[in-house]
């Protein structure tokens, strides 16, 4: 087990380039399973939740090499199917929710694919219906073995077909998406998700020589072909973790450039960030935020309080909302957030509390923060991180409390962001890693 040790009330200054989008980098990592040709992937991030995709990819049997600190190339053209069903194949799968995502890609190719109950952060109920209700319509026969949790479907040819999502889960669009590239005939995907990373995912695929059209809307287009071919993909910057450099300049009251963002492809993000206040410029593609001593929530224009709630994309990400809550607790002026997608995320507010911040849970979806503007500094103390995303947010509220926080867990704030204490570091951040 390790641990952080910060010593916050520091100013930072400097320079930060985002690492590759995690979102995205799992998706395209199970997309190398749909060729037996080479597929070279650049941009990849070096996290927990990734490596262990490309450990289990390996397993496979998935050749593998690394070319530069974030680039590899990937050739699945000697599996080893028989891995799927193991008892190693069991507990590596469970350790990763983005392992379900190897299933569509097995299913279109082989036939088959088979995944124990994935893992993942604490954030509530996670459903995988809609993944397995997609595979089911393009003509998959499910199986569910109760006693260990295992999950299989299995296909001698796939069929295009029309389905509406029940929900616009990304990872099911992608899942289902990969399912069908390689299926007979047309398929359409109603309420599809359409984030920048799936649309990542479907410029992959038509460069592999898949057909699909409507790349950017919530209606899918997959006209089915006989195979696909390498290519070589960059993934794009992860907009989660440049929301998080933002929420660290902003708390710290520094002064930050935050480069080569894809500023076209973060949506709705800089809004939201301009409604609480947060003053900084685009400056090319790179992200300036000059050091802010104050800043003011916009209310609605009759004056009531403004809601902050997470919505399938184009709308405000979820991911985003904690780093949102956070930065909050130092506004000037009230803020009402909804986390409507995931019942237990904003559970972790009772750390903030316990640091002097004021919010209000009113229910397992939704938190009244309170901007105190900075006239009263949150206070440090020790914490525990249950998942990425409030595990990074804590770490923001420690670099701006009084004092030395200790935040335990961390291992959660290593499977989502490369790195992260040598990166503070560069910029000023006094922080420590302690293991155990």
């Amino acid at each position: 087990m390790a641990s952080f040790k910060i010593e916050g009330g520091h100013k930072l200054n400097g320079t930060i380039t985002p690492q590759g989008a995690k979102n995205e980098v799992l998706q395209i990592l199970c997309a190398v399973l749909l060729t037996p040709e080479k597929v070279i992937v650049n941009n990849v991030p070096d996290i927990i939740d990734v490596n262990k995709l490309i450990f289990i990819l390996g397993k496979l049997g998935v050749k593998i090499e690394k070319l530069s600190k974030n680039s590899y190339s990937f050739q699945a053209d000697d599996l080893n199917l028989n891995y799927l069903e193991s008892d190693d194949f069991k507990k590596d799968g469970s350790s990763l929710r983005g392992s379900i995502m190897i299933v569509g890609p097995l299913l279109a190719r082989f036939g088959r694919g088979y995944i124990p109950r994935p893992g993942g952060d604490k954030i509530g109920r996670r459903r995988l219906d809609t993944h397995f209700e997609g595979f089911i319509r393009l003509g998959a026969k499910f199986r569910y073995n109760k006693e260990e949790h295992f999950y299989g479907v299995e296909a001698d040819e796939l069929f295009g077909v029309e389905m509406l999502l029940d929900e616009a889960s990304v990872t099911g669009t992608a899942n289902i998406l990969m399912a069908s590239v390689l299926a007979t005939g047309t398929t359409k995907i109603y309420n599809a998700a359409c984030e920048p990373y799936i649309q990542q995912l479907c410029k992959m695929l038509n460069s592999m020589g898949a057909n699909i059209s409507g790349v950017g809307s919530n209606l899918l287009i997959i006209e089915g072909v006989k195979s696909l071919g390498g290519c070589t993909h960059r993934v794009l910057p992860d907009m989660i973790e440049i929301g998080s450099w933002i929420g660290v300049a902003v708390m710290t009251r520094s002064e930050l450039t935050i480069k080569d963002v894809s500023y076209d492809n973060l949506g709705q993000i800089p809004n939201v960030f301009k409604k609480l206040g947060i003053q900084f410029e685009r400056r090319g593609d790179d992200i300036y935020i000059p050091e802010q001593e104050s800043y003011e929530i916009q209310n609605y224009i009759d004056g009531s309080v403004l809601t902050v709630a997470d919505a399938p994309w184009p709308g405000f990400t979820p991911d985003l909302l904690s780093i949102i809550l956070v930065i909050a607790t130092q506004a000037k002026g009230t803020v009402l957030i909804h986390q409507k997608m995931f019942e237990s995320r904003l559970f972790f507010v009772d750390k903030l509390i316990d640091m002097g911040a004021k919010v209000i849970l009113c229910d397992p979806h939704r938190a009244t923060v309170i901007g105190q503007d900075f006239k009263t500094p949150l206070k440090a103390t020790k914490m525990t991180s249950p998942d990425i995303r409030a595990g990074i947010s804590l770490l923001i509220a420690a670099l701006s409390a009084d004092g030395t926080s200790i935040i335990n867990n961390i291992e959660q704030i290593d499977r989502g962001y490369e790195d992260i204490e040598a990166r503070l570091k560069s910029i000023g951040a006094h922080i420590e890693r302690i293991v155990e």
